[in-house]
């Protein structure tokens, strides 16, 4: 077989170049997407513009090597794998805020308790569900404290009614500080 015949740059570098552009631009449109629907109005023209200079630029090496299979295959490849990159981006990115809703039976108490004692600013109210008086407990909390307020929930109260719903905005209230201990990076807290 003579491989000084074979065009590595057509059919190998730039399939992969085209996969690669097709990953960023893709995993961009994803957060833009995601971004514009939390009213990240500054972020998300700017991820747009990016995204689809990119997208022009892969589309054109793909437009001159018309009939290259492989070429095709990458661009589609990598849309695929874009999007799968851009929601993976976003849940290690963690942004917005929610709102945990909770029902108690029991002594709201200690819950109230942890809860605070965890720094996370806290609501109750009393009423009547259909078994008897409960507790209903409202707590506000960026998007990756959500496990560790759901940890402290299960630990005390594990009967515990939870719903939780993303916050559109808030304004004034009680935030904890970010822990000093952990710190951020795109693969988890350290």
């Amino acid at each position: 077989m003579d491989t000084s015949a074979f065009d590595w740059n057509a059919w190998v570098i730039l399939p992969i170049l085209i996969f690669v552009a097709r990953v960023i631009d893709v995993s961009l449109g994803t957060l833009r997407i995601i971004f514009t629907s939390r009213g990240q109005r500054h972020l998300a023209p700017l991820l747009g513009f990016i995204e689809v200079f990119i997208w022009v630029a892969a589309l054109a090496q793909l437009v001159k090597s018309a009939q290259n299979l492989v070429a095709y295959l990458g661009y589609a490849a990598g849309f695929a794998a874009g999007n799968y990159v851009g929601i993976w981006l976003e849940g290690r990115l963690a942004l917005g805020t929610y709102l945990i809703r909770l029902i108690v039976r029991d002594d709201p108490v200690p819950l109230l308790q942890a809860l605070h004692d965890a720094g996370f600013g806290i609501t109750r109210l009393d009423g009547q569900g259909s078994a008897g008086p409960v507790s209903v407990i409202y707590t506000i909390v960026r998007r990756r404290d959500v496990e560790r307020v759901l940890g402290i929930i299960r630990q005390i109260t594990p009967q515990t009614f939870i719903s939780i719903e993303e916050v559109r905005s808030t304004e004034r209230g009680f935030f904890p500080p970010p822990e000093k201990s952990a710190t951020f990076s795109l693969f988890g807290r350290k």
